[in-house]
Parts: structure tokens; C-alpha cells; sequence
């Protein structure tokens, strides 16, 4: 028997699901555009030499490579990969577009990415990014800007609790070059540190010594955690000058935000890492109290696009995890009564198969006033078409028998009130919106 399941990581989206995913990607595309971000999108297929090498070793070994075709098939070679984020390929498009961009340019972007990672609650192979990126400018007000659109999406979403922790990527490498740890270990200290939400400190730390580094520089790092955290001097002194440079960043940061949505929810957290090795400045990431991981995150990667044009060209976004929205949305009850579950307001019945040209004329004047209306196709008996719209959920049924028809008229009938009238069919449509309307 051929197996039916989706892929593990994949998943079907059901009408209920897509509702719930149109309903959040449009109050996330509302905001970003408040905003001025400009929508754009990219193929799901990028040349295998555009992603291998941008997100390090670990994320190399979770891109999903697409072996060669036709007369190549044979050699097992890949020269294709499904996208793994959504940044690279925006500054690929920076690359081969720059001269119809503006110089300073602000877009967002809401796809599926694809992961070859282990499946967990909340993260899957497949799965949508929301990104919102602005390039052209190093000016704090860029980190500022990005981190109050994406709180104010999550507060339209009806989100209260969540925490914007923010770090610098330079502060961390002050702090690893103050405890002496060698520059080729950096990339793994930063890896192992980014597990720290998951495994706790004793598992960075045991982490940290099997990556080659030692236990006293391991400790000595996640003290000095608590010390630039806490602004204790003694910390803060033992920064280089890129360090204290990162702090001074972190702190226009933290004072252009002031009088967003995002100043109370933001604090300074120099154990936040970001396992991407594309970042370059302040790193930010947004977590919720009932969700291992994070909801998003994002930073400057002021280096990225340089990599495909040869120059430098200042950036900085933020990407929210579509899906794991939607986990802590249905799991909290959060979607408003009003999201439609029903495929249809009112569903338009007929007596006779003959009438069914009237069935077809009326549902197009219900559609044209508004109304969602569906034709049932067949002519069953009237109790076993009513007993399908009660169980879809459809609330009014449109009655066409042969009396109506003639009259030039159509009985409404309300299932749940139990209750019915015949309106003009040319008035219908407006008496069950206004119904509709009242019922709530």
C-alpha cells in the first residue's frame, strides 16, 4: 500500500490551517508596510554555491542539495539547494539588481525555507520566514526601526509576553578575546553558546571544552555573561575597543527604541549568540515564556552582500518563524471568533436537478452583495443537503424550489436560530449580510 503521509518535517495545510497562516502573514505584511517596507520574493531554488558557506559549518550540513539532471543525474553531484533562509538570497538580488534599487532600501519577505533538521515541536523542514530587512545604512535607527515593526506585529497578534534580548557580535568576541580564547575557536564558542536556552550553562560549558576550548576560559565566559549584563564595571572595563564600541552601539540602540512597543520588551543579553556566521553588529532575538527556542531573530550583516557584489553594503533584518507563531497562537486560543472557519455564509439548495441554472444566477447575486455563496451540485433530498451546510458550519441555506422560483424569489433559512423568511431575490443578498451583521 502506497503510504500517504507527508515527508517527516513536511505537512499537509488544511483549509483551517491556511486560515489561520492568511490571517497572521496579513497582519505581519499590515505592519512591516507601516513601516515602509516593500514586498519581494525570491525562487525556492538557488545555485548551490549561492548558500554553502554563509551559515557555517552546521548550516552547510542542514541545506537541502538538489542533485544534477538528465545526462548529470548519474554522477550523484548536486549543483542546486532549496533555499535554507531568506537572506542570503535577498542580498544575492542586491548583487544582480543593484542599479534598479534604491540606495537605501527596506523590504520584506514571507516564504517557505527549507532545513534538513530534526523535527520538534515548532520546527519543521518546511517552513515560512518573515522577513523584514533594511540595507543601505549603519545607522542604529536601522536596528531601532526593525525591532518595533516586528514588535508591533506580534502585539497585533495579540501577543503581551514575549522579551526582544539584544547583543552585539562584536561584545562577544571582546569577550572571548579577553579570556584569550584563539580566533579559530571563536565560531565554536559562539555555537556552543547559542545552545544555552537548550542545554543550560553546564551544557555550554561541557560543550565548549569538547569544541577544544578551555574550562577556565568556558567559566570565565559565561561569568563574564552576568557581568556586562549586570554593567559591572569590572566587566565592562576588561572589553577592547571594539567592545566598548559594541556597548556604545547597544546603548543608542536600546535609546532609539524608547516610545515604541519595543523599549519595555527589550533588555541587554551578551550570552545571546546567534549560531548564523554571517553577522556582523547588534544580534537581536525574540522568545516567549511557554516555547523552547525563540519566536525570531535577526542582526546586521554588514559583510553578506559584499560577498556576491565586492563591496560593502550596510544591512540588518529580523525574521519571525511563521510556524512557531502559529503553535503558541492555537495552543493559547489566540485567533479572533470572527477568522472564518466556514467555506461559505450561505449555501443555495435545490428541490429539482432542472433548476439548478436558477441555483447557479442566485448564488452569483449573493456573491455580488458580498457574500460567500456555495451551489450544493446535486439534488439530494432537501433534509440530507441542509444536514451538509449544518456540517460545514455554513450558517444560512438558500431555499429554490419550484414556488420561488416562480415568484422570483428565495427562502433563507438560519439553521442554527431555526428560524426562516422569503426575501426578492434581488434583496436576499442584503438581508443576510444584515443578519449576519446582527447575529455577530
Amino acid at each position: 500500500m502506497v503510504r500517504t503521509e507527508p515527508a517527516r518535517g513536511m505537512r499537509d495545510f488544511l483549509p483551517e490551517d491556511v486560515r489561520r497562516r492568511e490571517y497572521v502573514v496579513g497582519v505581519i505584511k499590515r505592519v512591516y508596510e507601516r513601516y515602509g517596507f516593500e514586498p519581494l520574493e525570491t525562487p525556492a531554488v538557488e545555485n548551490l554555491e549561492t548558500l554553502l558557506g554563509k551559515y557555517g559549518d552546521e548550516g552547510n550540513q542542514l541545506i537541502y542539495k538538489i542533485l544534477k539532471r538528465g545526462e548529470h543525474e548519474a554522477s550523484g553531484q548536486a549543483d542546486l539547494a532549496l533555499r535554507y533562509d531568506l537572506t542570503v538570497p535577498l542580498a544575492r538580488v542586491i548583487a544582480h539588481h543593484q542599479s534598479k534599487l534604491p540606495r537605501l532600501f527596506k523590504r520584506y519577505q514571507i516564504q517557505p525555507v527549507w532545513r534538513a533538521d530534526r523535527p520538534a515541536r515548532g520546527r519543521f523542514r518546511e517552513f515560512y520566514q518573515c522577513d523584514v530587512d533594511s540595507l543601505g545604512s549603519t545607522s542604529p535607527v536601522v536596528e531601532a526601526e526593525v525591532c518595533a515593526a516586528v514588535s508591533d506585529a506580534l502585539i497585533e497578534l495579540g501577543f503581551t509576553d514575549f522579551t526582544i534580548r539584544l547583543n552585539h557580535r562584536q561584545l562577544l568576541t571582546s569577550m572571548l578575546n579577553a579570556l584569550s580564547v584563539p580566533e579559530s575557536l571563536h565560531g565554536s564558542a559562539l555555537v556552543a553558546v547559542d545552545k544555552l536556552d537548550k542545554v543550560g550553562v553546564d551544557g555550554v560549558r561541557a560543550e565548549m571544552t569538547e569544541r577544544g576550548i578551555t574550562a577556565e576560559a568556558a567559566g570565565g565566559l559565561l561569568g563574564m555573561f552576568d557581568s556586562v549584563r549586570a554593567a559591572d564595571g569590572a566587566g565592562v572595563a576588561s572589553l577592547d575597543a571594539a567592545g566598548q564600541a559594541a556597548m556604545r552601539n547597544l546603548s543608542a540602540i536600546v535609546d532609539l527604541v524608547a516610545g515604541t512597543t519595543a523599549a519595555e520588551r527589550m533588555k541587554l543579553d551578551p550570552s545571546l549568540a546567534r549560531g548564523l556566521s554571517y553577522y556582523t553588529g547588534a544580534i537581536m532575538e525574540i522568545n516567549v515564556a511557554d516555547l523552547t527556542g525563540s519566536l525570531g531573530g535577526g542582526g546586521r550583516y554588514d559583510n553578506l552582500v559584499g560577498m556576491f557584489l565586492g563591496q560593502s553594503v550596510p544591512a540588518c533584518g529580523f525574521s519571525l518563524g511563521l510556524e512557531r507563531i502559529l503553535v503558541v497562537m492555537t495552543e493559547r486560543g489566540m485567533f479572533p471568533a470572527s477568522l472564518a472557519t466556514t467555506p461559505a455564509d450561505v449555501m443555495v439548495a435545490v428541490f429539482d436537478a432542472a433548476d439548478m441554472p436558477h441555483a447557479t444566477r442566485v448564488a452569483a447575486r449573493l456573491r455580488a452583495s458580498g457574500l460567500r455563496a456555495f451551489v450544493y451540485p446535486d439534488a439530494d433530498k432537501i433534509g440530507k443537503q441542509i444536514k451538509y451546510a449544518d456540517s460545514r458550519g455554513i450558517p444560512f441555506v438558500a431555499l429554490l424550489g419550484s414556488d420561488e422560483i416562480a415568484n422570483g424569489t428565495v427562502t433563507v433559512k438560519h439553521l442554527a436560530a431555526k428560524e426562516q423568511s422569503t426575501y426578492d431575490q434581488a434583496a436576499a443578498g442584503a438581508a443576510i449580510l444584515e443578519d449576519l451583521k446582527k447575529r455577530g
